[in-house]
């Protein structure tokens, strides 16, 4: 998956993301689903903390790679789309515990996307100099792309089942 095709699937990811969180009321949007879990309203913010950090990552300081633009981009995907595994996010994106606004959250995930789209052009095949990541390194701007989609998509399915639970019961007691 090369540029402009990775980038239209990460707008549509965010996009699925943002209309499943237009489903939520502020009061289910801030109900805790099951023991041990985020609320919906976490979730989307810490997909927010993590997109909004690869954008500013990916229009950040860069240099000429060593690697393929794509080559950690399969291991990016193996590893979040496993959905049997549990996952510790790092602490600078962990939501804090708050009372989220559903339009707030909606606003947030509308910037990612336009920040998306102003980045679209951007030499893909660049290395990102600004932040490395724990066991990768420093990411090409494709393999940074290519953390945020499966990343958003791994947070997707997880907010589908908080959906199912809070939104499918409220539905079923109406």
């Amino acid at each position: 998956m090369k540029g402009d095709k990775i980038f239209d699937e990460l707008e549509s990811t965010v996009t699925q993301f943002a209309q499943l969180v237009s489903e939520f009321d502020d009061e289910s949007l801030n109900e805790i689903p099951f023991e041990g879990s985020w609320t919906a309203g976490q979730v989307a913010e810490h997909v927010i903390l993590s997109d909004s950090g690869f954008i500013k990552l990916i229009n950040g300081p860069v240099q000429e790679s060593e690697r393929p633009a794509d080559a950690l981009a399969a291991e990016i995907k193996t590893v979040f789309l496993n959905f049997n595994i549990k996952m510790k996010s790092p602490e600078f994106i962990v939501p804090p515990e708050k009372n989220y606004k559903k339009q707030e959250l909606l606003d947030a995930l509308d910037d990612i996307n336009n920040g998306l789209n102003k980045s679209r052009g951007l030499e893909m095949d660049k290395t990102c100099t600004a932040r490395e990541l724990p066991r990768m390194g420093f990411l090409t701007r494709f393999e940074a792309v290519s953390f945020m989609l499966y990343h958003t998509m791994r947070h997707l399915h997880q907010l589908k089942n908080v959906s199912l639970k809070l939104l499918g019961e409220k539905r079923n007691a109406d």
